[in-house]
Formats: structure tokens, C-alpha cells, sequence
């Protein structure tokens, strides 16, 4: 059975930076594409990042040039490097895992931005 485990969040002033990772285990395959969601209280959730098996990024408008995805050398791995961090960045974050067209997620994790 796939896992998906994400960690690397906290809390961090406004301008502030973060760096999330996202391990999926259980699986020998390879997946298609890997992304990041976030959720705020009485909002939906949100596209923030996503990578495809190819390498290919798109980002939320409102993180795009602060943000950064990318996948690790471990297979099914993925990271979201947070730069200049705004308040309204504060959410719960989580990490999806396609494989063979079968979404995976993890349980998220918490990322607070206040001074």
C-alpha cells in the first residue's frame, strides 16, 4: 500500500523561508507526477506546485516566483522550497503522488507564517 508522508513545516515570520519534503513509499513504480496542495481554514484546497515525470512545473498563481518544486533523487520524492513567505501562505500542506493515474495523499503539514 502507497504512503505518502510529508514534513518540514513549522512556523516562520513574514519574509521568511521553508522547505517541504514528500516521500511516497509502498511502491515499486515510479510516479507520473507529484504535487503540492495547500489548504487554509474555511477555504478549499489549492494547487500550489506540480512536477511531472518529466520535469515539467506549474505553480497557483499566487506563489508562482516564490515558490519552487522539484523532485529528488530518490525515487517518489518531491520538495517545495517556500521563499518570502506571506501570512496568507499559512495553511495546511499536502503532497499528492500520482501513480498510474491513481492519486495518493499524504495527511499534511502544518506551515504558520505570523511574526
Amino acid at each position: 500500500q502507497v504512503q505518502v508522508v510529508e514534513s518540514g513545516g513549522g512556523t516562520v515570520q513574514p519574509g521568511g523561508s521553508l522547505r517541504l519534503s514528500c516521500a511516497a513509499s509502498g511502491t515499486a513504480l515510479s510516479s507520473n507526477a507529484l504535487g503540492w496542495y495547500r489548504q487554509a481554514p474555511g477555504k478549499q484546497r489549492e494547487l500550489v506546485a506540480l512536477i511531472t515525470g518529466t520535469g515539467t512545473t506549474s505553480y497557483g498563481d499566487s506563489v508562482t516566483g516564490r515558490f519552487a518544486v522539484s523532485r529528488g533523487n530518490a525515487k517518489n520524492t518531491v520538495y517545495l522550497q517556500m521563499n518570502r513567505l506571506k501570512r496568507e501562505d499559512t495553511a495546511v500542506y499536502f503532497c499528492k503522488v500520482i501513480i498510474r493515474d491513481v492519486p495518493y495523499w499524504g495527511q499534511g503539514t502544518q506551515v504558520t507564517v505570523s511574526s
